[in-house]
């Protein structure tokens, strides 16, 4: 986070990592995600941040376990809302259903009834899916003042 040089205002600077494939790697970037809302004192219910968590889990989880490759995961903060960004290098568009017989391929569903927005994009060879997620103005921030400083290593070992 920079803070300007009067301490009058916070610029949120979006960070930005790679998580390896496989399933086994999505909590650990959920907590991760959470942790930087957190940190970030971005105005939200405790229930707000669940869902943006969880929202987080599904598109970082449909990245990984669908291309068994590498995401780039974003989160950023901007303008009344949190965004998260998950690019991934497979050409395949999103799909927000399955058949009705299916026991998986609804996370999407999730994401569209959790999220005040989400889409994607074509990005290269790939795509990034995001979901966007308004702060809740009448809760106070959780830090009460400007908070420290963290990088992301720091962030994952209180995730």
């Amino acid at each position: 986070m920079i803070v300007s040089p009067l301490n009058t205002a916070r610029f949120p600077v979006p960070l930005e990592w790679g998580e390896p494939p496989g399933a086994e790697a999505v909590p650990a970037a959920r907590r991760l995600v959470g942790a930087i809302v957190r940190e970030w004192g971005v105005p939200l219910s405790a229930d707000g941040l669940q869902e943006v968590e969880l929202c987080a889990s599904e598109v970082i989880a449909n990245a990984l376990v669908h291309t068994k490759e590498r995401c780039a995961v974003t989160v950023r903060w901007c303008v009344g809302r949190v965004r998260v960004e998950v690019a991934d290098r497979c050409p395949e568009l999103p799909k927000r259903e399955r058949d009705a017989g299916s026991t998986s391929g609804r996370g999407l569903l999730l994401v569209e009834a959790l999220a005040h927005t989400w889409g994607w994009r074509p990005a290269g060879v790939g795509k990034v899916v995001w979901f966007e997620y308004l702060e809740v103005a009448e809760v106070p921030c959780p830090t009460h003042g400007w908070g420290t400083v963290l990088d992301l290593h720091a962030l994952r070992e209180v995730a």
